[in-house]
């Protein structure tokens, strides 16, 4: 991962594909996979969030994937 800005609340990132399969399977395996009890608390997002970051990150995948 390289950091390639910070604005205010919002960080400009660079994932490699590996690295946004990693950040893929937890999120799959937290929403999908265990049961984690108080969610939003422990996670520190609500599980719809977590999905939408989810389904976001396998839709650049899918590009990417598009591209190879």
């Amino acid at each position: 991962m390289e950091l390639l800005a910070v604005i205010r609340q919002q960080a400009d990132l660079r994932l490699t594909e590996d690295e946004l399969l990693i950040l893929n399977s937890a999120l799959n395996e937290i929403c999908n996979g265990i049961s984690v009890s108080e969610f939003d608390t422990r996670i520190g997002a609500t599980r719809d969030d977590v999905t939408l970051l989810l389904e976001k990150i396998g839709q650049t995948l899918d590009v990417i994937a598009t591209l190879t």
